[in-house]
């Protein structure tokens, strides 16, 4: 899980927890792409909106390092993303926040059950 908001990851990290997945975190795009080089994760999730280095920013870091990792995006402005143009390369699945756990559990289940 990667986001600014340190609450976030911790309450992403728990619902998952539930589960029986095991999270890392990571607080910025740069710290998600150094854990992204020393390791293989089965999902990343990321926030869109990050100082520095934007989520869709990561997402195309990571997909150009392995095209096949599966990548889901949360974010509390969906409706900007739509308008905005960007195209999201990289990332397979949005989530709008606020979220609940079905729908994260959904999320990872679909692009689990992919790879």
């Amino acid at each position: 899980m990667v986001d600014d908001d340190p609450l976030v990851c911790d309450s992403i990290r728990r619902m998952l927890a539930v589960d029986g997945h095991v999270v890392e975190t990571a607080s910025s795009g740069e710290a998600a792409l150094e854990l992204f080089q020393k390791a293989k994760f089965d999902l990343i999730i990321v926030d869109y909106k990050m100082p520095g280095m934007n989520g869709d920013e990561l997402a195309a870091a990571i997909k150009a390092l392995d095209p096949h990792q599966p990548i889901v995006m949360v974010t509390a402005h969906p409706e900007t993303l739509a308008s905005s143009g960007n195209p999201l390369v990289g990332v397979d699945l949005v989530i709008s926040k606020p979220f609940d756990l079905q729908e994260l559990r959904s999320a990872v289940s679909k692009l689990l059950t992919k790879a």
